[in-house]
């Protein structure tokens, strides 16, 4: 998936977040949200069923074939509704399977960490399982799908089923503030990639960055602008415990959030 070097300025930056100034620039911007939309879902009904033949392949291949629907999707928001991204610390991914800890603001971070980085599974509400099609073709990826109902047992199926996707060279993604988070706002990170990572000794890789400046939760309109992304240095997580390695991961994403939101990279 190609990328987006353009430098962008913080009054760059306050631009790309303001809605389209003209009535026919918001006109346009509105009409693109709403092919990308309709693209996306309509998508589902061609794309899904036949990653349902794919299940006879190893899970790279799996996992590469139903990520381009994700990397197509990325593309897509760029080229109709102008939403680019850089990406900043790809130098920071260890060599082995990590835990990635993702800032959660918006759509945009789930469709576009596939092809950011190796073959990945997320740790995810179990829902999402039970949608035609969609759940379906996601459950090709080995997804580590818990009931987020109960605490105790949510944390025991991250630690068995993640021990197992890490043994077998597979990262594992969580949004460690289980839902979406609007720019400017924090909700509690809960432990489970936390514990993960200090049951199996696995590096935490953070992740900041600001799509939900152009990709709101739960928004229709996609505005204009460049995402920034930012992979963090790896954590180390062997012999310490859950709590301090969550407070790292959590204050160094927090801190890198709020660089951004003053501009910087």
């Amino acid at each position: 998936m190609p990328e987006v070097a353009r430098p962008r300025t913080p009054a760059d930056g306050g631009a790309a977040r303001r809605a389209p100034a003209s009535a026919a620039a918001w006109l346009r911007q509105a009409l693109a949200s709403l092919l990308f939309n309709a693209v996306m879902w309509s998508s589902v009904l061609i794309y899904a069923p036949l990653m349902l033949l794919t299940f006879p392949l190893s899970f790279s291949w799996r996992f590469y074939l139903i990520s381009r629907w994700a990397a197509f999707h990325v593309w897509l928001a760029r080229t109709l509704c102008g939403l680019r991204y850089e990406v900043h610390g790809r130098e920071h991914l260890p060599p082995g399977p990590a835990i990635v800890m993702s800032k959660h603001q918006s759509t945009w971070e789930t469709l576009a960490l596939p092809s950011l980085l190796p073959p990945q599974t997320f740790v995810l509400k179990r829902e999402l399982m039970w949608v035609p099609l969609f759940g379906w073709a996601l459950a090709l990826i080995r997804p580590i799908a818990i009931d987020r109902g109960s605490r105790r047992e949510a944390i025991q199926q991250i630690i068995a089923q993640g021990r197992a996707r890490l043994a077998d060279g597979i990262w594992v993604t969580v949004f460690p503030e289980g839902t979406r988070v609007a720019p400017g706002q924090r909700r509690r990170w809960g432990m489970g990639g936390a514990v993960l990572a200090a049951e199996t000794g696995c590096p935490v890789v953070p992740i900041a960055h600001d799509a939900g400046h152009f990709w709101p939760r739960r928004g229709f309109f996609k505005r204009p602008g460049t995402i920034r992304l930012v992979i963090g240095p790896a954590i180390a997580t062997r012999g310490r415990r859950a709590e301090d390695i969550l407070r790292e991961a959590e204050d160094w994403v927090n801190r890198t959030v709020e660089r951004l939101e003053r501009g910087g990279a």
